[in-house]
């Protein structure tokens, strides 16, 4: 990875995708590359949402707005005071995404993997709420955020620390491309 200049602050960065992705250790990795503030979005769930998801049912979106606006409040209150914030969070809708935009400066690293090999992770891991059945409900769910400027994708066939370095990489050239249309 070349050098690269200090990322912008208070900045959020939203680890994103399908349960089983990686989102929480992938962000976990980026946090500690880059000396922030990390936190898993799961942990902001009310207690209703996780039995609802752990007893098979996917959530719908009035039992999702209410935890997105807390991971918008958690996100923007420690990037203010942590000056990054990463934040683990499907964030599988763009009106999802809009509600945690509105918590300041979002960059949101898309982890994109087939359902394939996303399954054959949950097979693998253990002490979860989320069931491997749900997994076809979030790839409905997922609205491709590619084409929105404030995402960059990476693929997750590597190692967490690979992914991280390739995300924040990938974060350092979205900056670096603003930065030169505003150049220009």
């Amino acid at each position: 990875m070349s050098i690269s200049a200090p990322l912008p602050t208070p900045l959020i960065i939203v680890v994103m995708g399908v349960s089983g992705c990686g989102k929480s250790t992938v962000a976990q990795h980026i946090a500690g590359q880059l000396n922030a503030h990390c936190k898993d979005g799961d942990d902001l769930h009310p207690q209703a949402n996780i039995d609802k998801m752990a007893s098979g049912t996917p959530l719908d979106d009035d039992d999702r707005q209410p935890w997105l606006e807390d991971v918008a409040h958690y996100a923007r209150k420690h990037a203010q005071t942590d000056r990054v914030c990463v934040i683990a969070c499907s964030a599988l809708k763009h009106h999802y995404r809009c509600t945690i935009n509105k918590a300041g400066s979002v960059v949101y690293v898309f982890l994109e993997g087939t359902l394939e090999l996303i399954a054959s992770r949950m097979h693998e891991r253990t002490g979860h709420f989320m069931p491997e059945t749900l997994l076809n409900s979030q790839f409905a769910a997922l609205e491709d955020p590619s084409a929105e400027d404030n995402v960059v994708t990476v693929s997750i066939e590597a190692d967490a620390a690979t992914i991280a370095a390739n995300a924040i990489e990938a974060i350092h050239d979205l900056f670096r491309t603003r930065a030169l249309a505003i150049d220009t």
